[in-house]
């Protein structure tokens, strides 16, 4: 055991050193230091289990040693001495970061051997401690979920970094913020806060977050209360993303939907078009037979009605089943390009503003050029119609990143109410006056066909955002 004194007096050192030469519980090395910037360097420079350090050391004292070790963060740990007991230093010491305080006249072997088992004891709890802190930091630190501690009334008092990975916010610009402001609805605070306040604790309560972007999150929350070394009550918890889990479960949720629909679909044409097909000969053997022109003019209204319900049959087919891919490379942006000419009639004559926004990088992608014209002509008219003459504004946007692309047609039209939502590719749903509800679900055929996967956010009286994610794909 590595001892240093720190003792401008040689006689004090040597009644001190004898106290450890009578001590056979342990083995010491001990080293005599007289003066502080010597006892300083000692202590940098070397490995030292204690060390014992006099109240008098000339212009500085033992105090000072202290304060500019743990300054310097050497763990070494100092015990004052001193020639008579005083309240006073014994308090400063303590506050300075001594671990014990000794009085000269008083000490014998026995309570030096108590002292050096009394800090030893004290040494290894506070490594223990220190090193469960460690631990724990550091999984607060590095975990990919947000993990945070609040005062009772969910005001934000630590947050770990993982707040700018999921939401894009700084994590120190958080602190001091109530959990509320980070909610797309604060009002469902409420109900956590009640639940919380009453049980003790929440497990995987659902909420949408905003990020900074005012990107929709959802994720699931659990939080608890808590009690500090004061019995202060505090909220600890932990916000772990769910967004990509439920998009994959919505889009699983609705590829399973338009099979459905697509079997029932097939069904309903063949039984529909089987008496449809005898309906339709029936009435041309009647319109070579008949002269009388009454009858001809009745005909030939079954005959154009029974044509325009096999067109419509026609069409549903179409929507629901995969679409047949004859696939090239094919320029994003150029694509982009024929689209915007084809709806450039109908942003000039409504005085729509059309902004586009690409990403430098061009992308090549593997697709079928007509068909996914087609599919992103659907989503780009949809946004013309939903924004109003003259305020109206549509970006146009893409981002590659994570060798994906993403297109994105963003309006600020009269966005999509959550019910409407849910059956926005479902064939035959439309919200339109005139509309027959195809084409968004011909739209999302297509996409599925070329591997791509379609996101869609909106809220009621704000706008619409539709992302379209191609993967892998050639810059």
């Amino acid at each position: 055991m590595k001892i240093l004194i720190v003792e401008d007096d040689e006689d004090d050192f040597l009644l001190i050193s004898n106290y450890f030469k009578n001590i056979t519980v342990w083995t010491f090395e001990v080293n005599w230091v007289q003066r502080y910037s010597n006892a300083l360097d000692e202590l940098c420079n070397n490995n030292y289990t204690l060390c014992f350090c006099d109240y008098s050391l000339g212009a500085k004292n033992g105090i000072d040693l202290i304060k500019d070790a743990v300054a310097k963060n050497m763990f070494t740990p100092i015990i004052l001495l001193t020639g008579k007991g005083n309240y006073n230093i014994d308090t400063e010491a303590t506050k300075a970061g001594a671990f014990d305080y000794l009085i000269k006249a008083e000490l014998d072997e026995d309570k030096l051997e108590r002292t050096i088992r009394y800090t030893l004891e004290r040494v290894r709890s506070m490594q223990i401690i220190q090193e469960n802190e460690r631990r724990y930091r550091s999984i607060f630190e590095k975990s990919k979920d947000i993990v945070f501690i609040a005062k009772p009334d969910t005001t934000l008092t630590n947050i770990n970094y993982a707040v700018t990975d999921i939401l894009d916010f700084d994590a120190a610009s958080c602190i001091g913020k109530p959990l509320a402001d980070f909610l797309k609805n604060p009002a469902d605070m409420e109900y956590f806060f009640t639940q919380v306040k009453a049980n003790g604790e929440i497990e995987n309560f659902e909420l949408d977050f905003i990020t900074a972007g005012k990107e929709i999150k959802t994720c699931l929350i659990s939080a608890s209360i808590e009690a500090d070394s004061a019995n202060e009550p505090y909220m600890q918890g932990i916000i772990h993303d769910i967004t990509d889990l439920k998009k994959a479960e919505k889009a699983s949720q609705r590829a399973e939907k338009l099979a459905a629909s697509g079997r029932f679909i097939l069904t309903l044409a063949h039984e529909v078009r089987n008496p449809l097909n005898n309906i339709k000969l029936a009435t041309e053997n009647l319109q070579e037979t008949t002269i009388i022109e009454e009858d001809i003019f009745l005909l030939d209204i079954i005959q154009r009605n029974s044509q325009r319900i096999n067109d419509l049959i026609t069409e549903l087919l179409q929507s629901s089943r995969p679409a047949d891919m004859n696939l090239t490379d094919v320029s994003l942006h150029g694509l982009l390009d024929k689209v915007i000419a084809a709806v450039k009639d109908k942003l000039v004559m409504r005085n729509i503003i059309l902004v586009t926004n690409c990403d430098q990088r061009d992308t090549i992608i593997r697709a079928d050029a007509a068909k996914l014209e087609m599919a992103i002509l659907n989503i780009l008219v949809n946004a013309i119609e939903a924004v109003p003459d003259t305020t109206g504004l549509i970006e146009v946007k893409t981002i590659v990143q994570n060798n994906q692309t993403s297109l994105m047609i963003i309006d600020n039209g009269c966005g999509i109410s959550p019910e409407n939502k849910e059956k926005l590719f479902e064939p035959y749903f439309t919200s339109k006056r005139n509309g027959i509800g195809l084409g968004l679900a011909t739209t999302f055929n297509i996409l599925k066909s070329h591997h791509a996967k379609i996101d869609v956010q909106s809220q009621v009286e704000s706008g619409t955002v539709f992302s379209v994610v191609f993967p892998e794909q050639k810059v």
